[in-house]
C-alpha cells in the first residue's frame, strides 16, 4: 500500500470487529497505526505507516550484525595503515641494513690497513733500532773518554804548578831572555810572509770577480739568482734566475764547473743541476747522513749537509749515526757524485758553528754568534786532527754559511743579511827544536 506497508499483527489484535485505533507511538522507529481489520480466514490485517529505512531496525541480530560490519571496516582500514606503516619499516629496515654491510665492510678495511700500518711503524721502528744500535759501545767509549779527560785535568794543573816552580828556579830574568827569542823569531817569520790584506774583503777584495749566485732562505726555496759580477750583486737588480726542479735545504749549496750542487729538501739526496741547459745531470743518495735538522750546525737551518769545493775538488761535509753524530767528511766525484772515500772525525757537528776546507784540510769554527773563532783542524790528506785558535771577525754576530773559494782564496759567509768576503793567507809554519 502507498505510504505504508502490510504485516501481520502481533498477537495482540484488536477485536474482530475492527475497531480502528492508533498504537502507541515507538520512540525509536516512529511506527504508526491508522487501521486494523480481520480478513476472511480470520486474520488480522494492520495498516500502518513507518519509514522504510528502519524497517526491521529492532531486530538484536540485524543491529549486531551492522556494528560488526563497521567494527570490520574500522579494522580493515586500520590494517592498511598498519600495512602501509609496515612497508615503509621495512624499506627503512632493509636501507639500515645496507648501510650496516656497508659500515661492516668499511671497519674491515680499517682494521686490514690499521694492521698494515701497525706492521710498517714496526719495521720502521726496528730499522731505527738497527741504525741506533751501533752507538752503544760509541756511548761506552765515551764514558772512557769522559774519565780520560778528567785525569788529564789533573795531570795539566799539576803540570802548571810543576811550570810555575821551574819559573821561578830559572829566575825572572833568564825567562825574559827566553821569551825575547821567541818573539825575535815570530818578527823573522812575519817578515818572510807578505803582507795581509785584511779580514773583511769589501775593503781589500780578492784579485778575481767572477759571477755571483744567490740563494734566498736556507729551505723549501727553488729560485737562484746568477748576478754577472759582484759589483752587479752590490749594487743593481741585474740578474738572470734560474728555477730548480726541487727545493733546497740548509746552506750548503755550491756552483762547481757549471753546475750547482744542492741538498734535496728533507732529505739526503744531492742533485747535480747544470746551470746552463737547466736540467739534472746527476742524482745521488748520501747513505746514512742525518738530514731534516737531524745533525745541523749550531745555528740550525736544516745545515745538515754542507758541500764544499777547494783545490783538491768537491766535498760533502755531514754527520751520520753510525759515527755518533760527530763529523764526517767524504771526497766526492763531481761527475757522478759518488763517494771516492771517507773520514770520520771525533767533532761533533752540532757543536759546531760553521766549516770550510782549504786544500783538503777542514776548519770549525766554534760557534756562530759573537766571538768566534776557527779551533779545529782536520788534515784528510793524514787523517789527523789539531786544535787550533784563529780569531775570527764576527761583525753582524750571526754566521749562517761560511764557504772558501779557490778561484780567489776567499772566505765567502752570510752575516745576519750582509755578505762578507774573508781572504785567506796560505803560508807554511817551520817547525824546530832548536831556539
Amino acid at each position: 500500500r502507498a505510504g505504508g506497508a502490510g504485516r501481520p499483527c502481533p498477537p495482540r489484535c484488536p477485536p474482530p470487529e475492527g475497531c480502528p485505533g492508533v498504537l502507541p507511538t515507538n520512540p525509536e522507529e516512529s511506527w504508526q497505526v491508522y487501521s486494523s481489520a480481520q480478513d476472511s480466514e480470520g486474520r488480522c490485517i494492520c495498516t500502518v505507516v513507518a519509514p522504510q529505512q528502519t524497517m526491521c531496525s529492532r531486530d538484536a541480530r540485524t543491529k549486531q550484525l551492522r556494528q560488526l560490519l563497521e567494527k570490520v571496516q574500522n579494522m580493515s582500514q586500520s590494517i592498511e595503515v598498519l600495512d602501509r606503516r609496515t612497508q615503509r619499516d621495512l624499506q627503512y629496515v632493509e636501507k639500515m641494513e645496507n648501510q650496516m654491510k656497508g659500515l661492516e665492510s668499511k671497519f674491515k678495511q680499517v682494521e686490514e690497513s690499521h694492521k698494515q700500518h701497525l706492521a710498517r711503524q714496526f719495521k720502521a721502528i726496528k730499522a731505527k733500532m738497527d741504525e741506533l744500535r751501533p752507538l752503544i759501545p760509541v756511548l761506552e767509549e765515551y764514558k772512557a773518554d769522559a774519565k780520560l779527560v778528567l785525569q788529564f785535568k789533573e795531570e795539566v794543573q799539576n803540570l802548571t804548578s810543576v811550570l810555575n816552580e821551574l819559573q821561578e828556579e830559572i829566575g825572572a830574568y833568564d825567562y825574559d831572555e827566553l821569551q825575547s827569542r821567541v818573539s825575535n823569531l815570530e818578527e823573522r817569520l812575519r817578515a818572510c810572509m807578505p803582507e795581509p790584506c785584511g779580514d773583511v774583503a769589501l775593503h781589500c777584495p780578492p784579485r778575481v770577480h767572477t759571477q755571483v749566485w744567490y740563494m734566498d732562505g736556507y729551505h723549501n726555496n727553488r729560485f737562484v739568482r746568477e748576478y754577472k759580477s759582484m759589483v752587479d750583486f752590490m749594487n743593481t737588480d741585474n740578474f738572470t734566475s734560474h728555477r730548480l726542479p726541487h727545493p733546497w735545504s740548509g746552506t750548503g749549496q755550491v756552483v762547481y764547473n757549471g753546475s750547482i750542487y744542492f741538498n734535496k729538501f728533507q732529505s739526503h739526496i744531492i742533485i747535480r743541476f747544470d746551470l746552463k741547459t737547466e736540467t739534472i745531470l746527476k742524482t745521488r743518495s748520501l747513505d746514512y747522513a742525518g738530514y731534516n735538522n737531524m745533525y745541523h750546525y749550531a745555528w740550525g737551518g736544516h745545515s745538515d749537509i754542507d758541500l764544499m769545493v777547494d783545490e783538491n775538488g768537491l766535498w760533502a761535509v755531514y754527520a751520520t749515526n753510525q759515527n755518533a753524530g760527530n763529523i764526517v767528511i767524504s771526497k766526492l766525484d763531481p761527475v757522478s757524485l759518488q763517494i771516492l772515500q771517507t773520514w770520520n772525525t771525533s767533532y761533533p757537528k752540532r757543536s759546531a758553528g760553521e766549516a770550510f776546507i782549504i786544500c783538503g784540510t777542514l776548519y770549525v769554527t766554534n760557534g756562530y754568534s759573537g766571538g768566534t773563532k776557527v779551533h779545529y783542524a782536520y788534515q784528510t790528506n793524514a787523517s789527523t786532527y789539531e786544535y787550533i785558535d784563529i780569531p775570527f771577525q764576527n761583525k753582524y754576530s750571526h754566521i749562517s754559511m761560511l764557504d772558501y773559494n779557490p778561484k780567489d782564496r776567499a772566505l765567502y759567509a752570510w752575516n745576519n743579511g750582509h755578505q762578507i768576503l774573508y781572504n785567506v793567507t796560505l803560508f807554511h809554519v817551520i817547525r824546530s827544536d832548536e831556539l
